[in-house]
């Protein structure tokens, strides 16, 4: 066997092999056949007993992975009526006929609503009462809405599949067509329709194995759709005009670098359509005007490594002066800028936090340099800038200071009737005032006069407002419903630090009921005295640390249920999210990895030594990259959890970085590294990966509870197999439920979502010895 080659399992002849499954008492896991194959890379042989689970086509795997899950269900059948308890509580606490409130496109006022006893939302809108209609009614649920047209019924589409999601969804400008997009396997394989909403029937025009995100072009003529490689990444968009074969769809764009995702869209004020490609690290955006959607696009800035931007079109109508500052915001300031149509420019150049510039739109044939651009928000090191949307009337500011997201409203001051002085914006930062809460402003449409804030904490339910610009005032449209008394002050939060090894502070973000912990106080914080339960709590501590995605302070309808029995849910906010600027997410990957994994250990260790909690009262929660992290922290610390829930865990991830072929590898390099060309990097790898890294002897690790789905194209149901196999093997208690008609985001159907919520949380209580309660 040659160096840096996989080798496949070994085959026997099909009457030699051992069978996969036997019978085995009650107490015993199903067995798992060890079928030894060995990989080189780098000098290094590893030993994989459990590889051969990996083909998906076998009989003797499904029958394995059946068996598993027909164990783990036997093991927890005494938890059914806990179960269909937890069940009831979050239907009893969710409004089951319910609607979003409207947003206007055009002439129609659109929105979703759904109907107790159905899974999937029906979609529809109603007209608009004139050209300054821009306040949404306030809709009854379950009452007839004037001048309703259903457009498009989830639940009808569903009807005799196990699976089923909606990839794309758009309306055409004129209103006439609606174009939807449907996956029924869980694969994320979208097969794309158009529909006329006059008729109700679809059209022709269909499209196989596209990828989400597809939309009209503004004449309603074309759509602009994308197809995926072998390894599921986007990278060819497609246009296809309405009324012809698909056998003449022209291909527009193609991407070969395996590392670049693309997508397709059109700008807020349509007047441009915008093609957006990017690897982890660089991107890359073009332009075409929308009314000639048969052009040829144009860069704006030619990708440079290293480098990321996002483009936003916007129309100013006077130059400004001085920039923007969001680390002492005053009311009105002033800032520099382009006249008449712009591009806004938020990008990392020089700007590890990143900025906003203001650059004209490239002639075609032509670019922009960034050194030719206008600063609007220069970089801040305090202030992770993270996007900007723009409207007629204003702009929108996103950003995050302080651990905490935030956005804030720019509206242009008219200038003095001299003329002269500084022309400046008025600046809105949007706050609720609470120490952890989670703020979005939404923009809608181009000439839309206000916009609408979404407000949610850990102890608010989401909310809906309109907010007027010119005022400041906010209307509430609508807070989401919960049934059954729901008080939030009968809940608490708080954000307390841990001290991670290297002497880096962590955030932990808390919610608790108040009269299911009594408080006394800890002195025994790593960060100073505070005030923390007389007695460790059960606690439930969550993390992710991947992707600069944050962690935000959200409501959880189903977490009720836990809090309501008196456990504390804790969320890690760990190196390699987003949390604290882009230097927090770039010390928590490639080779600095490990500092998820021992920040996730450090704040574990945080919430015992100040009496949060205790070894045999903790629970690690993560999923997908979060169930690599609990998987590393398992063996890292496997005393310090009574439990681990892994969802889609990406457990084998170095066998998956060494593989090309698998979807999202190479893309995926600039997160986690290249071990198959790197021996550093496979040296690094091979020190973490959970699977790789179990001890021989894992009888003191927590229960473990891996979940998986049989179609993930992202995370495959192998890593989990192989890794709840090994420790099993090796003496740990942990059980696999797999799901064979899902895909990553699990079971779809939102009755289907609150069993497998049940099923998960059941086990939680059980673990934490609250089953009873």
């Amino acid at each position: 066997m040659s160096d840096d080659a996989l080798t496949p399992p070994a085959a026997a002849p099909a009457a030699d092999r051992p069978t996969a499954v036997r019978v085995l008492p009650p107490s015993e896991p199903p067995f798992t056949v060890r079928r030894p194959s060995e990989r080189t890379f780098h000098g290094d042989t590893f030993t994989d007993d459990y590889e051969w689970l990996r083909t998906k086509e076998d009989p003797e795997v499904v029958a394995h992975l059946e068996a598993q899950n027909a164990w783990t269900l036997d093991r927890q059948a005494h938890l059914a009526p806990l179960r269909q308890t937890l069940f009831d509580e979050i239907k009893g606490r969710t409004l089951e006929t319910d609607l979003s409130v409207p947003a206007r496109d055009g002439d129609w006022w659109y929105y979703a609503r759904t109907v107790e006893g159905q899974q999937y939302p029906i979609h529809a809108r109603y007209p608009v009462a004139g050209p300054d209609d821009w306040t949404p009614r306030v809709l009854e649920p379950g009452q007839p809405v004037p001048g309703e047209q259903i457009m498009l019924d989830q639940n009808a589409q569903a009807e005799g599949h196990d699976f089923f999601a909606l990839g794309s969804l758009d309306v055409s400008d004129d209103g006439t067509r609606l174009l939807y997009a449907t996956d029924t396997a869980g694969d994320e394989r979208y097969t794309l329709r158009v529909r006329d909403l006059a008729t109700g029937e679809d059209l022709r025009d269909e499209v196989r194995e596209t990828a989400p995100g597809a939309m009209f072009t503004p004449d309603g003529q074309h759509v602009f759709y994308l197809t995926v490689d072998e390894a599921w990444r986007p990278w060819r968009v497609w246009r296809h005009r309405l009324g012809t074969p698909g056998s003449d769809d022209v291909l527009v764009f193609e991407e070969p670098d395996e590392r670049y995702w693309v997508g397709v869209g059109l700008s807020r004020s349509k007047k441009y359509l915008q093609i957006e490609l990017g690897s982890k690290v660089t991107s890359e955006s073009w332009l075409l005007e929308s009314d000639d959607p048969t052009g040829e696009f144009r860069v704006v800035w030619p990708r440079r490594e290293g480098v990321e931007y996002t483009v936003e079109h916007a129309v100013l109508p006077t130059s400004l002066v001085e920039p923007v500052s969001l680390v002492e915001p005053v009311e009105t300031q002033v800032s520099t800028g382009s006249t008449g149509d712009v591009l806004l420019i938020l990008h990392n150049k020089d700007a590890l936090n990143f900025e906003l510039v203001a650059s004209p739109v490239p002639a075609p044939g032509g670019t922009v340099a960034p050194e030719a651009a206008d600063v609007v928000v220069p970089h801040d090191p305090d202030v992770r800038l993270e996007g900007v949307s723009a409207s007629e009337r204003y702009l929108v500011l996103y950003y995050r200071r302080e651990a905490i997201s935030r956005s804030a409203v720019l509206s242009l001051v008219e200038p003095v009737e001299t003329g002269e002085g500084p022309v400046g914006w008025d600046f809105q930062e949007i706050s609720f005032g609470q120490p952890l809460e989670s703020v979005g402003a939404g923009v809608g449409v181009w000439e839309q006069p206000n916009l609408k804030v979404g407000y949610t904490s850990f102890v608010t339910p989401s909310s809906l407002y309109l907010y007027d610009v010119a005022s400041g005032e906010r209307t509430l449209l609508k807070q989401q419903p919960v049934l059954g008394g729901y008080d939030a002050g009968d809940y608490d939060q708080r954000r307390e630090w841990a001290v991670a090894e290297d002497g880096t502070r962590v955030p932990v973000s808390l919610v608790w009921r108040k009269d299911k912990v009594r408080f006394g106080v800890s002195t025994g914080s790593t960060t100073g005295t505070s005030e923390a339960p007389a007695e460790p709590a059960p606690l439930l501590l969550y993390g992710y640390g991947a992707y600069e995605y944050s962690i935000d302070p959200y409501f959880s309808v189903s977490r009720l249920s836990l809090l309501d029995r008196g456990v504390v849910f804790a969320v890690a906010h760990v190196r390699g999210g987003g949390e604290m600027g882009r230097s927090w997410y770039d010390d928590g990957k490639l080779a600095a990895k490990r500092n998820t994994f021992t920040d996730f250990v450090a704040c574990g260790r945080h919430l015992v030594a100040t009496g949060w909690t205790a070894s045999d009262r903790m629970v690690a929660d993560g999923g997908s990259a979060g169930g690599l992290l609990v998987g590393a922290a398992t063996n890292l610390a496997p005393d310090l959890f009574t439990g681990v829930l892994a969802g889609v865990p990406f457990v084998d991830a170095l066998t998956s970085m060494l593989d090309p072929t698998l979807p999202l590898t190479v893309t995926e390099r600039d997160e986690w590294g290249d071990p198959l060309n790197d021996a550093d990097v496979y040296a690094y790898m091979r020190s973490y990966t959970p699977y790789e890294n179990v001890s021989d002897d894992a009888s003191r690790y927590p229960q473990v509870l891996a979940t998986t789905s049989f179609n993930d194209t992202r995370v495959l149901y192998v890593e989990p197999a192989k890794w709840v196999a090994r420790l099993q093997a090796a003496g740990a208690p942990a059980m696999l439920k797999i799901e064979m008609s899902a895909g990553h985001g699990g079971v779809s159907g939102r009755y289907s979502a609150w069993e497998q919520v049940a099923f998960e949380q059941a086990w939680i209580l059980d673990v934490l010895g609250l089953a009873g309660l």
